[in-house]
Formats: structure tokens, C-alpha cells, sequence
């Protein structure tokens, strides 16, 4: 078996469960697997990403509000959370499978953030069943993917766009909702604070691996970071980035001061 084409086959799959069940074996065998990082593959027509035929996707705009005070307000954002995860695991496997000519490295820190996305979307789909829903229940939107497939044959703007800036917001959100729902104080919304803060120190370690490799494909190509994600964030209109930010955990992530300084001047957008 080759590692590359196995990520592929997962990102395939449909059923969530399916997905992350054959996501947590593949982690469990790849230091046997056989890596060809040359190889070029070629997906069968309208298969990637794999997922079910709900939640129906809507644009950004139109997903209902959730308020954390009621529990199908609460169990509205578990499922948010939840499809973030979801859509992570792709994103992770799709690095794997479609970049060519990196070093091994490269694949293994993208297929342990798979595995551990997977996890994480295991975590938050059985709290979900505590509230008597399930992936699916609720409209969700297509962000993450779309950016994946802006950035398909970009594996620079790949790194800047996606694990840096928009599962980035992550960092700066999460604090947030945990906020909101240490405010609310119930046993199930207590319980989802415990679930966000294995994710979040996580997701710290997943953007450090985009902020990396970002940053040696830069040097690979002698380019200046901060100038060329400017011109990135135009180039494939990346959305606003707005403050707060979690200045903790960017910098815990890699982000450095002139990065910072250029996500909280006036006017920018990432």
C-alpha cells in the first residue's frame, strides 16, 4: 500500500464514520506504507471531497445564528464546530494526496493532522448525539473546501490560506465561544468547553505545521513571507480576518511580530 494514494481513498469516502475509521487505521499503519512522492494521481470525476449528502450547504451568510442560552442553540454549535472538523479531515488528506515532490515530512505532518482532525470530529459528534442530533441536523456552509479548491494547484497559497488564515480563526474564536458558554454553565455546555480546549491546543500545533511549511516554500523560492501572503489574500480574495486575536496562541502557533502586525493594522484582510 502507498500512503499517498490510501489519503486519497479516505478523502473519498462519504460516511463520516466510514471516513474516520479508515482515517484513524491508515495513521495506525502508514510507518509501514510505501511513500512515492512523485507520483501524479488522478480522482475519479466528482469524488473529492468525499461527504454525505447532508448537512445542505448554504452560503456563509445564510446559516442561522446560534444562540449557546438554548440547547438546540447549543447543539446548532456543536454541529458548526462539528463540520469544521469534517471538513478539516479533507483538507488535511487533500495536502497529502495532491502535492507532489515535498519532502516526507510533509506528508507525515499533514496525515497526523488528518488523524487528529478525525478525533477531534469523533469527540464532537458523539456530544452532539448527547443533545439528540447528529452531523447533518443543521445547514452548514462550504468555506474551507472552496479555499481548497481555489488553491489546488497553489501548494504556497495552500499553506497561506488555509491552515495559516482560515483555520487560523480557530485560535481567535474558540476563547470566545468558551466564554459564552461558561456564562451559560450547564453540564452539556461545560462539558463542550472541555471539548474545545482539547481542540484548540491541537489546532495550535496544526497551524504551526501550515506557518513551517509555508515558510520553507518561501525560502525554497526566495520570497519575502509577509509581502507574498499580501499579495495571496488579493490574488485569491481570502476573507477578512477581524480582531480579537488570540496573540497567545498565534505566536505559540509560529505567527511572528511582523504577521501580527500586519493582521491587526487598520483596513487589512486575510
Amino acid at each position: 500500500m502507498e500512503l499517498r494514494e490510501q489519503a486519497l481513498g479516505v478523502l473519498c469516502l462519504a460516511d463520516p464514520a466510514h471516513k474516520v475509521a479508515a482515517m484513524q487505521a491508515l495513521w495506525a499503519e502508514h510507518a509501514s506504507m510505501a511513500l512515492d512522492m512523485h507520483r501524479t494521481f488522478t480522482p475519479v470525476a466528482n469524488s473529492l471531497p468525499g461527504r454525505p449528502a447532508h448537512p445542505r450547504l448554504v452560503p456563509p451568510k445564510e446559516v442561522p445564528q446560534r444562540s449557546p442560552h438554548t440547547l438546540i442553540g447549543r447543539a446548532a454549535l456543536v454541529h458548526a464546530v462539528c463540520h469544521i472538523e469534517f471538513n478539516a479531515i479533507n483538507l488535511a488528506l487533500d495536502a497529502v494526496w495532491r502535492f507532489q515532490d515535498m519532502p516526507t515530512k510533509f506528508y507525515t505532518d499533514w496525515l497526523r493532522v488528518a488523524f487528529e482532525e478525525s478525533c477531534h470530529f469523533d469527540m464532537l459528534h458523539r456530544h452532539l448525539q448527547t443533545l439528540h442530533h447528529a452531523y447533518g441536523d443543521f445547514e452548514a456552509h462550504d468555506g474551507l473546501w472552496l479555499m481548497c479548491e481555489k488553491t489546488a494547484h497553489d501548494i504556497t497559497a495552500r499553506m497561506a490560506l488555509v491552515p495559516r488564515t482560515l483555520e487560523a480563526r480557530g485560535l481567535d474564536a474558540t476563547p470566545l465561544i468558551q466564554s459564552r458558554l461558561r456564562q451559560v454553565g450547564t453540564p452539556d455546555a461545560l462539558q463542550f468547553v472541555d471539548c474545545l480546549d482539547v481542540i484548540l491546543r491541537e489546532e495550535i500545533g496544526h497551524v504551526e505545521i501550515g506557518n513551517r511549511w509555508y515558510r520553507w516554500l518561501c525560502d525554497q523560492q526566495s520570497l519575502d513571507p509577509v509581502p507574498l501572503y499580501k499579495q495571496l489574500v488579493r490574488q485569491y480574495a481570502a476573507p477578512r480576518l477581524r480582531p480579537p486575536f488570540n496573540h497567545e496562541a498565534r505566536a505559540a502557533a509560529g505567527f511572528s511580530a511582523d504577521e501580527m502586525a500586519y493582521l491587526t493594522s487598520d483596513g487589512v484582510s486575510a
